[in-house]
């Protein structure tokens, strides 16, 4: 009896024709997405274009939204953001590490401990059937022999099949077209082709220094000052001092690990105060190191003179983009190619496409043709201990080559990304904002791009862009003329 009590009572607690009405006004979404985020345009523009549909259409059903991107950019917030601008119910399923396809889909009533899927009990919960639900880190989920998770996944996130959702303890038809779906994902490599192809997926990428500072100060800092029980009169961070803390205390695309060095700031501020009875705690650019130790991070800024055989390379990472000195020297021997500095399979597939590609080009720059036999060619990565892979240092490493047989300078000031082919092709690369960023950081006045990269130049905001000579190339004679010094006449 107890089983068929709980059952009916999950029938009668279930939202079958209980909706929320939806705050449908754009201009105080738009307010509350500006007030909860700095930044973010794109993913704030198809929010309030999805909102004007909705409005306009009148109906429920929509597309279903897949925010991708770094950990710590706000993907989690903007759909709670979004909750809080239609004025309905947020339910939050996370699904990192759900391998149980009971867990989506609920359990047979013929078992002990029998209970609905998680979906069902956020409808529950929610009260309407209408909610926003996000399934947070969809591309978390794992598989095993009880199940396929992922395919569980499928029927709810077809908005032609979730009319009719069968739940397994149910076992009536749960109506989830009117649910607004969102779901966040750090990376979509893992999540399978059919389910990516039922959500609409909006990138987010890394902040910028400006934006970060604006969170910072807009956001980060206020709610750590309360969190610790400060009054904004007793602690103030300077501008200086939190540009700083960014730069050289933080690496990471998003701002959770910011947040915590102002947490970590807040608490001995909060110990100093009550120890010294001081009434107001400055924080300068100067007396940051007192608080926080020396600095964690340094960039490595733009050499101050023109060298031959080294060139500065521009490389995407997950916490944002890096820069990368490649070195080339030549030496007498026998024709042999060494490779250091840890580099993956398709770099060391990229430098020899540079060798072949000078060989090829060798009688028109003045190399002897005996000179690859009677000579080795070394090339380092300088920072050994970590692993560098990627298809977008082949021009890079082709100019420090040619730079080291010719022995023509390059320019301190210019970097370079883009692959090379055989015949001297320049292909276009990702990751572009983050590498002008870090372009930007180290001191670069000249940025060598792919020219089939030139859309994605003209989408990066003018902060990142101002002050830094984009030049777009689709040849390497091009890289060339642009990296080596000009000889005087």
């Amino acid at each position: 009896t107890g089983v068929i009590r709980t059952y009916i009572e999950t029938l009668l607690d279930m939202p079958w024709d209980r909706v929320v009405k939806e705050h449908k006004d754009i201009e105080y979404a738009r307010k509350i997405l500006d007030e909860d985020h700095y930044g973010l345009e794109p993913v704030k523009e198809r929010v309030l274009e999805f909102l004007a549909v909705r409005a306009l259409t009148k109906k429920g059903d929509s597309p279903i939204l897949c925010l991708a991107g770094p950990p710590g950019t706000g993907k989690t917030s903007i759909a709670k953001s979004l909750a809080k601008a239609l004025k309905k119910p947020y339910v939050r399923i996370s699904l990192g590490g759900v391998r149980d396809e009971a867990e989506i889909r609920g359990h047979r009533r013929t078992y002990v401990g029998a209970m609905p899927g998680r979906l069902v009990t956020g409808l529950k919960q929610a009260g309407v059937k209408n909610p926003l639900m996000l399934l947070d880190e969809i591309d978390k989920v794992s598989n095993d022999y009880k199940g396929d998770t992922f395919s569980a996944l499928l029927e709810v996130l077809d908005s032609e099949q979730n009319r009719k959702f069968r739940d397994h303890y149910m076992e009536v038809p749960v109506d989830l077209s009117e649910v607004l779906f969102i779901t966040t994902a750090n990376t979509l490599q893992t999540i399978p082709r059919p389910l990516l192809d039922r959500m609409e997926v909006i990138e987010i990428s890394s902040y910028t220094e400006n934006e970060k500072l604006h969170i910072a100060g807009r956001h980060l800092l206020p709610k750590q000052l309360s969190r610790h029980g400060l009054k904004a009169g007793q602690l103030s961070l300077s501008r200086a001092a939190l540009g700083k803390i960014i730069r050289n205390y933080t690496k990471e695309a998003g701002v959770r690990q910011l947040e915590r060095v102002i947490g970590n700031i807040c608490r001995k501020a909060a110990k100093e105060i009550l120890e010294t009875g001081k009434k107001e705690i400055r924080i300068s650019e100067r007396n940051l190191e007192k608080y926080l130790g020396k600095e964690k991070f340094v960039y490595q800024m733009a050499n101050t003179e023109d060298e031959v055989g080294i060139v500065r390379g521009l490389a995407w990472t997950s916490v944002g983009g890096d820069t990368l000195q490649i070195e080339v020297n030549v030496m007498p021997g026998s024709g042999e190619i060494l490779l250091t500095g840890q580099l993956g399979d398709v770099m060391k597939e990229s430098a020899r496409t540079g060798i072949s590609y000078i060989r090829s080009v060798g009688e028109t720059k003045g190399i002897a043709d005996n000179f690859f036999k009677e000579h080795d060619i070394h090339i380092h990565i300088p920072e050994g201990a970590v692993p560098k892979d990627g298809p977008s240092a082949g021009i890079t490493m082709a100019t420090a080559m040619l730079s080291a047989i010719t022995g023509k300078k390059v320019r301190a000031d210019v970097a370079m990304t883009g692959e090379i082919t055989l015949r001297g092709r320049v292909l276009p690369i990702g990751g572009l904002k983050e590498k002008l960023l870090a372009a930007k950081n180290a001191g670069i006045k000249t940025v060598l791009v792919p020219k089939e990269n030139a859309r994605d130049v003209n989408e990066i905001a003018a902060e990142i862009t101002k002050g830094l000579e984009i030049r777009l190339v689709s040849q390497m004679d091009q890289v060339l003329e642009a990296a080596f010094v000009k000889e005087k006449e």
